[in-house]
């Protein structure tokens, strides 16, 4: 479990970034905005391509992080507008593609180039992730997997799921349908030791939430 020494995933705004280094991926957290938004700059270790997730807020910190990445690629995760004020400002001065699921893809400030679907994949560099479709929070939500071959696997939940329950929901028919996809998409599929990446606060592993699945049925939220 490369860097895991020394990441915790706990980072706040204004705070410094957190790096996790994998052998083929390397990940930084970092927390930006007045919601504590998380962003996470993946890097190919091979080819040093880079791709954001959720360009959330102050671009100029996350230009800061950035740095001399060549950033290809920026996908959000869902159509929330706390999740894409730095947007237009990353994509101005990266030039990347935009990725989104196509249901949230209107409600962004710009067009989405390369809309995903469930079970599609986004690139960066020699690195393929899998899009996972969540509805519940929002109709286009997406998680992001990275299986790594030299260790375990990792999620980016974006605001579907967090340490100590599901993101929020508005109805009980929106509650059971993000339920249902965790559960079928994410739980059932992937191990306990599946590390995953919130859009706001800290990190956590499935195996750490999957027995409270019974008590956040229970209560609706």
């Amino acid at each position: 479990m490369g860097g895991m020494s020394d990441y915790t995933g706990a980072v706040t705004p204004g705070g410094p970034a957190q790096t996790r280094e994998l052998p083929a991926l390397t990940i930084t957290k970092v927390s930006v905005g007045p919601f504590d938004n998380n962003a996470y700059l993946l890097r190919c270790t091979a080819t040093g391509e880079a791709l954001l997730i959720d360009a959330a807020n102050d671009a100029d910190r996350l230009l800061e992080v950035i740095g001399d990445a060549p950033v290809k690629t920026v996908v959000t995760t869902h159509q929330h507008g706390d999740h894409w004020q730095a947007l237009v400002d990353v994509v101005e001065a990266t030039g990347a593609r935009t990725v989104a699921h196509p249901a949230d893809a209107g409600a962004l400030p710009v067009p989405v180039t390369d809309p995903v679907e469930d079970g599609g994949t986004v690139t960066v560099g020699e690195v393929t992730l899998e899009a996972i479709h969540l509805v519940g929070h929002t109709p286009g939500s997406v998680a992001l997997l990275y299986r790594d071959p030299d260790g375990h696997p990792h999620l980016f939940t974006g605001d579907c799921l967090f340490p100590g329950g599901p993101g929020k929901t508005t109805s009980p028919t929106d509650f059971t349908s993000l339920m249902d996809g965790l559960e079928a998409k994410v739980f059932n599929r992937l191990p306990d030791d599946t590390w995953f990446y919130p859009g706001h606060g800290n990190d956590s592993t499935l195996g750490a939430e999957r027995a409270s699945i019974p008590e956040w049925r229970a209560r609706g939220w």
